[in-house]
C-alpha cells in the first residue's frame, strides 16, 4: 500500500520568536497526520509539549532517550515528549522531530509516536523516541506545539502533512 503526503500548512517563526506554533482547522479527510519540526529554544529548556484541540488533560507519555554517554526512560501524565536544540547548543543548530498521528479524525483515543533529536556539534546531544496517548475520542482539529519555557527562535519551522493511503 502506498501513502501520499499532502502539505497542509507550514509555520516559520519570525523575528522575536514565538512561544507556540499552532495548526488550526485541520481538514478531516486524511487517514493520518505527520508534523515535521525543526526547532531551537531561546532558553536552556529542551522540552516541548504537544496539545490537541486546546486540551491540557488526558495525556499519557512514555519515552526512551540517550545522549551518547547514558540512556534512560521516562513516563508521565502530560504530553511533554519532544526535544529541541537550546540556547547553549552550537549556534544556529536546530533540533529535528517527526510526529506521527494515525487515525486523527477517528472516534477512538489517539496514539502519537515521535522521533526527535537535539542537534549540537558537541557531546551531550539527546535523541528521544516517544509515544503519547491522548485519551479522548474527539477528532483532532487543532494542534499546538508549546514551549515549556522560552520561545521558539526565528527560523524554527513546523510543517503539517495529511497522509492518505492509496490502494
Amino acid at each position: 500500500m502506498a501513502f501520499t503526503y499532502s502539505k497542509l500548512a507550514e509555520v516559520t517563526v519570525g523575528s522575536g520568536g514565538a512561544s507556540t506554533i499552532d495548526f488550526t482547522n485541520i481538514p478531516q479527510n486524511y487517514t493520518d497526520l505527520v508534523i515535521r519540526l525543526s526547532a531551537r529554544n531561546s532558553s536552556t529548556q529542551n522540552l516541548i509539549e504537544i496539545r490537541f484541540n486546546g486540551s491540557s488533560t488526558g495525556y499519557t507519555r512514555r519515552s526512551v532517550y540517550g545522549n551518547g554517554s547514558s540512556a534512560a526512560s521516562s513516563s508521565g501524565s502530560d504530553s511533554q515528549n519532544l526535544i529541541q536544540s537550546i540556547s547553549t547548543d552550537t549556534a544556529s543548530t536546530f533540533g529535528n522531530t517527526e510526529i506521527y498521528i494515525p487515525n486523527y479524525a477517528g472516534s477512538t483515543n489517539k496514539s502519537i509516536s515521535m522521533d526527535t533529536v537535539q542537534e549540537n556539534n558537541a557531546t551531550g546531544a539527546t535523541a528521544l523516541l516517544g509515544a503519547v496517548l491522548w485519551s479522548n475520542v474527539t477528532a483532532i482539529t487543532n494542534v499546538s506545539i508549546i514551549q515549556i519555557s522560552g520561545n521558539f527562535v526565528q527560523y524554527s519551522t513546523a510543517t503539517l502533512y495529511g497522509v492518505k493511503a492509496e490502494v
